[in-house]
């Protein structure tokens, strides 16, 4: 009897290891299972058995990444070859929205193809269009079918010409813009920004053919730029709290000239504009732009919500980026944290060790400071004047920690003997 038992519950317990429990689940629950799986695995659920042959080509998202190809393959184009073989598949048996693409593996696409598949995704209600690295011989003209995704709320493209239909009327959910090794003119720029009216995050890298920057959107609060351009102009940017730039200057060219250009120092009329953000990152050849003209002991309008500042490839032996940062640092009564790299210079600059012994000094102090990072200096007089202005002039410091790039590390007890405005400043010394 007992024997019997037993063999009717294994049995049922086969019985019941051979109910397919997954396939019945709904596809939304599906998807969300499939889509956190590298797309080559989720390809792979189509041996499974006949129900689960195309199920993969209905994802909701699609990353075409080096998990999605073999790494055997090297090939430029073989690789987009195998990429195209997915792409196919999934337009023909595909049905309900694609809400993600993106391409990050290094291929080289067939732009023909390319430009079908991106409208198939736009037809597809897509929201976040990603083109990351890839390699390319010339830009490729970006279609107009992008232009006409309502839903779009994250948009990143590389190595493309962007031109805006004569009948774009904007993103009305975009929330996410970056653009790398772009071809936009700097109107057609402007226009994208101001027509995004929830954007957040904007970031620009190594744009082509920009003149000016203008940067206006009510709702922006993060902003990365890294690229050749000669002028920048903030207009009304009342959330924008992170501001990254790095400039490079095109030499050689008639330099342009925002509509709102003044004859006011370049400091004051574009960090004048910045009065609510929280951290600010600026790098040494934009120091200089905004050194242009006379630079003002402090700016009218205080950067009073700055709790972090990065001064990033600063040339100690340039008496505009020296009295820029001092400028910045008069202007930000409530900074806490300070990086300084420096744009290593064993050249002595008088008027800048002028500049440090001079009187307009005796009244600037950085009050609520707490932690500063010097990193690259090579142990010149003006680095050295600069970091006993911040000892004696900051009361709340607590750290001080210096990088220096070659030569010894400067002695912890050398530091000790600076006359500090706070007794509680702990230094820590290194070498690279």
């Amino acid at each position: 009897m007992n024997n019997t038992r037993k063999h009717h519950k294994s049995t049922e317990m086969e019985n019941q290891t051979k109910i397919d429990r997954i396939s019945k689940l709904p596809w939304d629950v599906l998807d969300s299972i499939l889509v956190h799986l590298p797309l080559r695995e989720a390809a792979r659920t189509s041996i499974l058995s006949t129900k689960w042959r195309y199920k993969w080509t209905g994802l909701s998202q699609f990353v075409f990444d080096d998990k999605c190809i073999s790494s055997s393959l090297s090939d430029k184009r073989a690789r987009w070859v195998e990429i195209m073989k997915i792409i196919n598949r999934v337009r023909s048996n595909h049905r309900g929205p694609i809400e993600k693409f993106k391409l990050a593996a290094y291929c080289c696409p067939t732009y023909s193809d390319f430009d079908q598949w991106i409208a198939f995704l736009t037809e597809k209600g897509i929201k976040e269009l990603i083109i990351q690295d890839f390699s390319f011989t010339k830009r490729f003209k970006l279609p107009s079918s992008v232009f006409c995704c309502p839903k779009l709320s994250c948009l990143e493209l590389f190595g493309c010409i962007v031109k805006l239909p004569a009948l774009f009327k904007g993103f009305d959910c975009l929330r996410i813009l970056k653009l790398s090794q772009v071809f936009i003119v700097s109107d057609t720029l402007e226009s994208l920004i101001c027509n995004c009216p929830v954007l957040e995050r904007l970031t620009l890298l190594n744009i082509d053919n920009l003149d000016f920057v203008r940067i206006h959107n009510p709702n922006l609060k993060y902003l990365k730029l890294d690229s050749k351009f000669e002028d920048i102009c903030f207009g009304y940017n009342p959330l924008l709290v992170s501001v990254d730039i790095r400039m490079v200057r095109m030499y050689g060219r008639t330099r342009p000239r925002c509509p709102e250009q003044r004859k006011d120092c370049n400091l004051v009329r574009v960090l004048g504009s910045l009065d609510g953000i929280d951290r600010l990152s600026l790098h040494g050849r934009f120091l200089e732009f905004l050194a242009i003209e006379d630079v003002p002991q402090k700016l009218p309008t205080m950067l009073n919500c700055l709790s972090a500042l990065e001064l990033k490839e600063v040339r100690f032996a340039c008496l505009g980026d020296v009295m820029a940062s001092i400028s910045i640092l008069r202007s930000s009564p409530n900074l806490k944290d300070l990086l300084i790299t420096v744009d290593t210079s064993n050249e002595i600059y008088k008027p800048v060790m002028d500049f440090f012994t001079s009187q307009c000094l005796c009244d600037f102090y950085i009050n609520q400071l707490k932690a500063v990072k010097i990193r690259g200096i090579v142990g010149t007089r003006t680095e050295w004047e600069f970091i006993k202005l911040l000892l004696a002039r900051s009361p709340l410091l607590e750290s001080m920690t210096i990088v220096r790039y070659r030569g010894e590390r400067i002695s912890e007890s050398v530091l000790l003997q600076l006359e500090r405005a706070s007794e509680h400043v702990k230094f820590v010394s290194l070498t690279l």
